[in-house]
């Protein structure tokens, strides 16, 4: 964390990096604040309660979301944004629900304004591909002691998170099948064959 920033950024950048390591059950306001260095009332001040600190988090970590709503560059952002992502996710509550909700919607657009503009296939089911893009992104982060004990290393790093990235993005791109035998299938499965 830089020096310079404001103590409320400083007090949020404390925030996402505690939350993303203690969840936001598991960790005080003062704990927030000492990491901070200011006091607890300052935190209380500035956003009211925890709640409200977490609010201001997921905030920030959808500010790094383009206007078009690309994921990648929230999952291109500083570790601890990664971290406290992963974390939020896997808490469950209804504000990390709400999360997951904006990031699916964001991409969404972003994959809509794609496919205007040719650079991505159009699909029969917008939501389900925006959904499942989504989640093939953050599995990595949410599932990161198994990822990171196969590929050698935090998936909240930055060498491992572009490791990921690049394999994700060469079987969206170039695809992994060489034929349409599974699609095929599922597509019966899906039709009631």
């Amino acid at each position: 964390m830089r020096s310079d920033l404001t103590a409320r950024a400083r007090i949020r950048d404390a925030a996402l990096v505690r939350f993303g390591a203690d969840g936001v059950a598991g960790t005080s306001v003062r704990a927030v604040a000492a990491d901070a260095g200011v006091s607890a009332a300052l935190v209380l001040h500035h956003f009211g309660s925890k709640d409200g600190l977490r609010e201001a988090c997921d905030a920030f970590v959808l500010d790094g979301l383009s206007s078009e709503g690309d994921l990648g560059e929230v999952l291109s952002a500083a570790t601890p944004v990664r971290r406290y992502l992963a974390r939020s996710l896997l808490d469950g509550t209804a504000s990390a629900s709400a999360l997951f909700d904006s990031i699916v919607a964001r991409t969404e657009a972003w994959l809509a304004g794609g496919e205007a503009e040719g650079w991505v296939r159009p699909c029969s089911d917008a939501r389900a591909r925006a959904i499942t893009y989504v989640s093939w992104l953050l599995a990595p982060l949410v599932l990161g002691q198994q990822v990171g004990r196969l590929l050698g290393g935090d998936p909240a790093s930055t060498p491992i998170a572009v490791r990921s990235a690049v394999a994700g993005l060469e079987m969206l791109t170039h695809g992994l099948f060489v034929d349409e035998r599974f699609l095929q299938a599922y597509s019966e499965v899906l039709n009631g064959r």
